[in-house]
């Protein structure tokens, strides 16, 4: 039986491969981890950790994610986004491992009206997309098997989110003001995990990078609008430009990418958003 290391087992990836573990347990083994169990900055516990399990894939889907907070802890974003992805990438090189990275669409600066390919030019824009595209980078060069998943706009029924974010709000306001100016891909984490066991199924592995979200664009604010719908909530909503709404790091403007490869190569189709946005409503409202 191969084993399945899942780094951050308890953030909203992490819990959302937890969900699904059981349909797939005849073949694989899985092993939750958290920042307490493995902390994927210190190396030696990584090696260790590495040589006492022997993982055949291992799914890093921890990440320092708070991308305001990240400007002020640029130190702390490297350690986690960066170094502790080149610890990942050394053990899982040296136990024969494939690495599966989730990263960014913050790697790129959002200036073009296209959608990104996996070659497109990088140019974050703030800390936290340099700190995952340093570790996009360092995952690359130590070990050859290395899957890099970009991913955005990521939510779930666990864990903190927009989504859910918006819906507590809901219940508080009557009005909230949603920036109307920045366009991505809302994705919801169910989608990728069930994307990470087709890739771990697949037969014939082809490494590198490779994005996936739900399709197509939106706004945050048509985002907001569609929750407030699914949710059958009277909010009112306002579009807001970015410059109205100030924050500590800038955000990509248009951070759209393109989903032809993962489809080509894997055989995943990617989602349209607003389906699965209503499955992950109808969870939350019945809990």
């Amino acid at each position: 039986m191969k084993k399945i290391l899942v780094i951050g087992g308890n953030g909203q990836l992490g819990n959302c491969i937890r969900k699904i573990a059981p349909d797939f347990e005849l073949d694989y083994e899985f092993i939750f981890t958290d920042s307490q169990t493995l902390d994927v900055t210190n190396e030696d516990r990584v090696q260790s950790f590495f040589y006492d399990n022997k993982p055949d894939f291992c799914i890093n889907a921890s990440a320092f994610t708070a991308v305001d907070l990240a400007e002020s802890e640029k130190e702390k974003a490297f350690a986690v986004n960066a170094q502790g992805v080149a610890h990942l990438a050394e053990a899982s090189k040296e136990y024969n491992s494939v690495l599966i990275h989730v990263s960014t669409d913050y790697v790129f600066d959002g200036e073009t009206n296209l959608c990104y390919s996996e070659d497109d030019f990088t140019n974050p824009i703030g800390v936290y997309g340099e700190s995952k595209l340093k570790g996009e980078e360092l995952a690359l060069d130590i070990n050859p098997q290395t899957i890099i998943l970009r991913t955005s706009w990521l939510y779930s029924e666990f864990n903190k989110n927009f989504v859910k974010t918006m819906l507590n709000l809901f219940s508080q306001k009557e009005e909230l003001g949603i920036v109307a100016d920045q366009f991505g891909q809302p994705t919801n984490a169910n989608d990728l995990a069930e994307a990470i066991m087709k890739i771990i199924e697949a037969p014939q592995k082809t490494y590198g990078i490779f994005h996936f979200s739900n399709y197509p664009e939106t706004t945050w604010f048509e985002f907001a609008e569609k929750i407030a719908e699914f949710s059958k909530s009277k909010v009112k909503l306002n579009q807001l430009t970015t410059d109205q709404y100030p924050t500590p790091a800038r955000r990509p403007k248009r951070s759209t990418m393109c989903l032809d490869k993962i489809e080509e190569t894997y055989k995943i189709e990617p989602k349209y958003w607003e389906n699965s946005l209503e499955e992950c409503i109808s969870i939350l409202t019945q809990q």
